[in-house]
């Protein structure tokens, strides 16, 4: 199990999706989020979208391997899909924040950890900007977390810095690759 964690726009989406499109034997296994959907997301694709009562639910009946709160938003990985995608005899890539990257490691301590770093917390602010996703307010609440989150980078395997979205992909392939054919 590949774990990626990284500040929220340091690209860890771009990153898998290049990894996933290279490395057949990979798939992502898709989160829930108690957050509201943005404009062109959808349900079981980028996040599977659930109630705060619903999500309550799910982790009083202990059906996540690892769940958090983030930006004042539940997030968590269901069991059930990491079962699924591992039914099908392949590896399982997860892309979580640095709480829930440290509850996997946890309780699945052979998996293998990599954090994606920004090239700066300036270009980082910028990328968030530019997707015109958040609030401000909310932008910066993101920004104060990936001071938290950079400062954590030493607790994971690989450090990968997305300075340029082509070399960051292919080390992260490399990364995965290599730590395939070791297992």
């Amino acid at each position: 199990m590949f774990v990626v964690s990284g500040p929220s726009g340091a690209g860890k989406g771009t990153l898998i999706k290049g990894a996933l499109q290279r490395i057949p034997d990979l798939a992502v296994a898709v989160s829930v989020t108690t957050r509201a959907k943005r404009p062109g997301e959808v349900d079981g694709r980028e996040y599977h979208f659930m109630s705060r009562a619903e999500f309550a639910r799910l982790v009083d009946e202990g059906a996540f391997l690892e769940h958090a709160e983030f930006a004042g938003n539940r997030y968590g990985t269901l069991n059930s899909e990491l079962d699924r995608i591992m039914g099908t005899g392949r590896s399982v890539i997860l892309e979580i924040e640095l709480q829930g990257a440290r509850n996997v490691r946890r309780v699945r301590p052979e998996s293998v950890s990599v954090f994606i770093e920004p090239p700066s917390l300036e270009e980082l602010a910028r990328r968030l900007r530019d997707r015109a996703t958040d609030a401000e307010e909310e932008i910066e609440a993101r920004l104060e977390v990936a001071r938290t989150e950079v400062a954590a980078r030493e607790e994971f395997d690989h450090v990968i810095l997305n300075d340029h979205v082509d070399r960051a992909t292919a080390e992260l392939v490399s990364v995965i690759d290599a730590e395939m054919d070791a297992a």
